[in-house]
């Protein structure tokens, strides 16, 4: 569905994403981690456009760079790490703001598909209750939410997540997550996720790729690619045995 092929990002003369080429399949989720730094969010950007770059961004064989922004916003859906709103939207309406590219004019009334998409997406996402209220009274999370919505009300082919459980408390990780699992499985789609958590890239990712200094370490299955020895030498550190001791706290 989508293939990345030799994708530079300079800021400069600094080299953020170097070169890298990967592939994204139906029904497929790759969650993309690595230490701060190491090119996650940029590559991300790249491939929606938001940052210029060098290489190529195919969707199905298209490059996405000659698409019409409203034509690409049908394929992709985008969440990115943070959302500052200035002006007093509802949630709402931020929601609604994801079905604008399937609009043919701003005067254009709102169709069943599209009620229907936004009513789909708020109930996702946990923020039906929160529909009417503005967004300059949400917490952090549930404003992350709020644009979540609206990432999955425009109703894409491949959704595009850059840590998208920032601010979250863990009942909404949780089902953001699983209603992620759940989207991915339905014919056409696809999903690109940017993660920190590795015990999240490991539970949900059916696909991980581990960056650092803006090349690819590793690329394929979680086992293979958050190997004791591929965290080590990213992190420097023995990753698998600070888990472990974490997770030990919790035994009983």
């Amino acid at each position: 569905m989508l293939e990345v092929k030799n994708l530079t990002v300079q800021y400069g003369a600094l080299t953020i994403v170097d070169n890298i080429s990967f592939s994204l399949h139906e029904n497929r989720w790759l969650v993309v981690v690595g230490p701060n730094g190491s090119g996650k969010s940029s590559m991300i950007k790249a491939i929606v456009q938001n940052v210029p770059y060098t290489g190529d961004v195919l969707y199905k064989g298209q490059d996405v760079s000659r698409m019409k922004p409203a034509v690409l916003a049908q394929k992709i859906g985008a969440l990115s790490q943070t959302n500052a709103v200035a002006y007093s939207f509802t949630a709402g309406e931020i929601v609604r703001m994801g079905r604008y590219s399937y609009s043919q004019g701003i005067f254009k009334r709102a169709s069943g598909k599209d009620r229907e998409s936004v009513q789909k997406a708020l109930e996702m996402t946990g923020m039906l209750a929160l529909e009417n209220q503005s967004v300059l009274t949400l917490s952090g999370g549930e404003l992350q939410r709020a644009f979540l919505a609206q990432a999955l009300a425009q109703d894409p082919n491949i959704l595009i997540l850059d840590e998208p459980t920032n601010h979250l408390d863990l009942v909404y990780q949780k089902q953001v997550f699983e209603q992620v699992r759940k989207w991915v499985k339905q014919p056409g789609r696809a999903v690109i996720s940017v993660v920190h958590d590795l015990s999240l890239a490991r539970a949900y990712g059916t696909d991980v790729m581990l960056l650092s200094h803006g090349r690819i370490v590793s690329a394929g299955d979680a086992e293979t690619v958050l190997s004791r020895r591929n965290l080590q030498d990213v992190y420097s550190m023995d990753v698998h045995a600070w888990m472990r001791k974490i997770l030990s706290q919790w035994e009983s």
